[in-house]
C-alpha cells in the first residue's frame, strides 16, 4: 500500500494539474481494488488472528487449534466472518489513508521537494495513520464484532452496525477509537518506514538509476517487509483494541486502554499481548503481494 502513497506524492510534486487529477483517481480505482483483494486473501488468518486475541488459551490453544475448530464448528464461511464491512469501506479508508500520507509527507518535505528521509515517512505515516482512524475504527468495530461470533444469529454487519447506534449512539459506532488510534500510530509509522527502507535497499541493490522503479517481484517483497514491521510495532496495542471493541459495553473514562492492558496481562501475562502475532505476521505477506500484485496490474490497464 505504501508505494500508493509514494505514487501520489511523486506526481503531486513533478505534474501538472491534469496529470495530478488523473494520477489521484487511477491511485483511488488501483488502490481500492487492490485493497478489496488484500481483505480477500487475508481475511482467513485476520479472523484467526482475533479469535485468539479475544479469547483465553483455554479455547484455542494455538493458530491451528483455532483455524480447525472454526472450520469444524462453522464451515470455512465462518473464516470469513465479518469480510463484509473492510470490504465495503475499503474505498474510503484507502482513499483518506493516502490523501493523509501524502499531505503529511509533502508538509515535511517543504517547498524544496527531493526525497523524503525515513524519519519524516515515518511521521507521515504516523498522522496518517491517526487521521485514518475516523473511518477504520468503526470499519474494525463491526468487523471484530462479527469475527467473535460463533453462531449464526447476530446478523451481518448493517444490522451490527444499527444495533450498536440504536442502543449507544454516536459512542456505540466509534466503540474502541482511542484504542485504534493507538495502534494506527505506530502502525503506520512502521508499514511506511518499513517498506520505503526495503524498497530504496532493493533499488540499491539492483542498481537502478533515477525514474527506474522496481519491479512488481521487489514492490511485494518491500510491502512484505512493510507488512511485517506494521505488526511489529503494534500488535500488543492491537490485541487491546480487539478487546476493547469485543467488550460487553463501551468503554467510559481515560483510562480504559491501561486498565483492558491490565485484565489482559492478569490473565495471561505478557505472552496475553502477542496471542495470534505469528498468524499476523504470516498473513500479512500473502496480503501485501496481493496488494501491490493487484495496483500494479489495474494501473497497467487504466
Amino acid at each position: 500500500m505504501a508505494d500508493l502513497a509514494s505514487k501520489v506524492a511523486l506526481e503531486e510534486e513533478n505534474g501538472g494539474v491534469e496529470s495530478q487529477v488523473a494520477g489521484g483517481w487511477r491511485d483511488f480505482v488501483a488502490g481500492s481494488l487492490a485493497g478489496a483483494a488484500q481483505v480477500a486473501v487475508g481475511h482467513p488468518l485476520d479472523t484467526v488472528k482475533v479469535r485468539m486475541q479475544t479469547q483465553g488459551g483455554a479455547v484455542f490453544r494455538g493458530p491451528v487449534d483455532c483455524l480447525v475448530k472454526t472450520v469444524r464448528s462453522e464451515g470455512v464461511a465462518g473464516l470469513y466472518k465479518g469480510m463484509a464491512s473492510p470490504l465495503v469501506g475499503i474505498a474510503a479508508v484507502n482513499s483518506l489513508l493516502f490523501w493523509a500520507y501524502s499531505t503529511g509527507k509533502r508538509a515535511l518535505v517543504g517547498a524544496t521537494g527531493g526525497e523524503a528521509t525515513l524519519g519524516q515517512v515515518a511521521l507521515a505515516g504516523a498522522a496518517a495513520g491517526a487521521v485514518n482512524s475516523v473511518l477504520a475504527s468503526p470499519v474494525e468495530l463491526i468487523k471484530v464484532r462479527l469475527q467473535t461470533q460463533y453462531s449464526g444469529g447476530g446478523g451481518g454487519p448493517v444490522a451490527v452496525g444499527r444495533a450498536l447506534a440504536k442502543q449507544y449512539g454516536v459512542r456505540g459506532v466509534m466503540w474502541g477509537f482511542w484504542a485504534t488510534v493507538a495502534r494506527e500510530i505506530p502502525a503506520y509509522a512502521a508499514f511506511y518506514a518499513g517498506f520505503e527502507f526495503a524498497k530504496r535497499r532493493l533499488v540499491q541493490a539492483q542498481g537502478l538509476g533515477p525514474g527506474q522503479t522496481l519491479g512488481v517481484a521487489g514492490l511485494i517483497a518491500a510491502g512484505a517487509v512493510g507488512g511485517v514491521s506494521y505488526w511489529t510495532a503494534s500488535y500488543p496495542l492491537d490485541v487491546i483494541k480487539s478487546r476493547v471493541q469485543n467488550a460487553a459495553e463501551p468503554p467510559r473514562g481515560a483510562g480504559h486502554i491501561v486498565a483492558a492492558a491490565r485484565r489482559i496481562y492478569g490473565e495471561q501475562g505478557l505472552r496475553g499481548f502477542f496471542r495470534g502475532y505469528s498468524t499476523a505476521v504470516v498473513r500479512s505477506v500473502p496480503a501485501a503481494g496481493v496488494t501491490f500484485a493487484v495496483y500494479e496490474l489495474v494501473s497497467e490497464a487504466i
